[in-house]
């Protein structure tokens, strides 16, 4: 990337002249993304809405029987427990990046990211789950599911849309910074 090399900003981790040649790492905010993505899924659509669980649309095991959703929970604590890990991924490649001294990511580049991530998590969630595997929908308690499966994916590619043009802005600030601080 240009504009990155010899950039005047003081780091623990600067190079001999006490400069950053390395602009932040989009790891950390992906992560975040996908990591929180799956949490607000799991928290508001599986736990508060009660829409759906990990595998509701599977007829062995039906969310109105207490051994199906015995099954249902143990797969969302599963789920969590996967979204957990994305977000202490996260957090340890924020800490490595830090340490690597790394140029720090201004709001937007980071922000940008995490929706991406986000993102990301509901196309993929969507496709997979929801339509190749046909585990759960996004209401399992309806008749014709497909509307909101749909809308959970375009809310997904408007998420990765805004959030790239978003970390987009933030990365052209950085860079405009590192130009003026040479």
């Amino acid at each position: 990337m240009r504009g990155w090399v010899r950039c005047a900003v003081p780091s623990s981790r600067a190079n001999a002249l006490g400069v950053v040649s390395q602009p932040p790492s989009k790891v950390s905010g992906l992560l975040y993304g996908l990591g929180l993505g799956g949490f607000v899924d799991g928290i508001v659509l599986h736990q508060i809405l009660q829409w759906h669980h990990m595998v509701s649309d599977v007829s062995r095991y039906p969310v109105n029987t207490i051994a199906g959703l015995e099954v249902n929970t143990l797969a969302d604590g599963f789920f969590h427990m996967a979204t957990w890990v994305l977000v202490l991924a996260a957090s340890i490649a924020a800490i490595t990046a830090w340490r690597q001294g790394r140029l720090a990511p201004n709001w937007s580049f980071h922000f940008g990211l995490v929706l991406t991530g986000w993102g990301i998590f509901n196309v993929v969630e969507g496709l997979i789950d929801h339509q190749i595997l046909g585990v759960h929908h996004v209401r399992d308690d309806l008749a014709g599911p497909l509307s909101w499966d749909m809308g959970f994916l375009i809310f997904g590619v408007l998420l990765i849309v805004s959030g790239w043009t978003l970390h987009k802005a933030g990365l052209r600030t950085l860079e405009r910074r590192a130009l003026t601080t040479r």
